[in-house]
């Protein structure tokens, strides 16, 4: 049987990946010129980490992929129990990031580094928090969970997923990537430089 939930997993982890780097990317131009462009796409940004891996990937790796692995292999409760710690705790770093922003934004470059900090962290977070789920648990679950287990993650993975990610279009969030896509600057997205 063919595992497509295993490639949603990983298609989607790009397309978070590819976000966080862009914001990074971001942090390393000046908003002076185009301020308003400037922060318009970094909230798009923060919206869009909020609105997908937090609202719609998370619960099904926590809800159905996690219990799963839990059974076959009890020796990875440990890595399983920081993973749970990492997605019960990621909404506020969201909301904590998009305060930080809006300070900036509203209050000036004085509160410029205390966002840049931030949000260097929480990729850094974020990235490693993918990476060991990569690497420690998705192996495990490929040869250890059963066609029934399969069956219920495919199903689940593949419904409302990120379009970002699986590059099937969602009128409901055309706007939101045209906004991140459109407005970024190049290299980052096809804006203008």
């Amino acid at each position: 049987m063919t595992r497509p939930a295993l490639q949603v997993i990983r298609d989607e982890h790009a397309a978070v990946a590819a976000v966080l780097r862009s914001m990074l990317q971001m942090l390393e131009r000046d908003p002076d010129e185009q301020p308003e462009r400037f922060f318009d796409v970094l909230r798009a940004m923060l919206f869009y980490i909020d609105e997908f891996p937090e609202r719609r990937h998370h619960p099904k790796e926590s809800d159905l992929l996690f219990p799963k692995i839990a059974r076959v292999a009890p020796q990875l409760m440990p890595v399983i129990h920081k993973l749970e710690e990492d997605h019960m705790s990621g909404e506020h770093r969201v909301r904590e990031l998009q305060h930080l922003l809006l300070a900036w934004e509203l209050l000036g470059d004085s509160r410029r580094p205390a966002f840049d900090d931030a949000a260097r962290k929480y990729v850094q977070f974020y990235l490693e928090h993918m990476r060991t789920e990569e690497v420690e648990l998705l192996p495990v679950a490929q040869k250890q969970l059963t066609e029934a287990d399969w069956a219920q993650l495919n199903a689940a993975f593949q419904a409302k997923g990120d379009p970002f990610a699986s590059g099937d279009r969602d009128p409901i969030y055309d706007r939101l990537f045209t906004r991140i896509v459109m407005r970024a600057p190049a290299p980052i997205g096809v804006g203008p430089e």
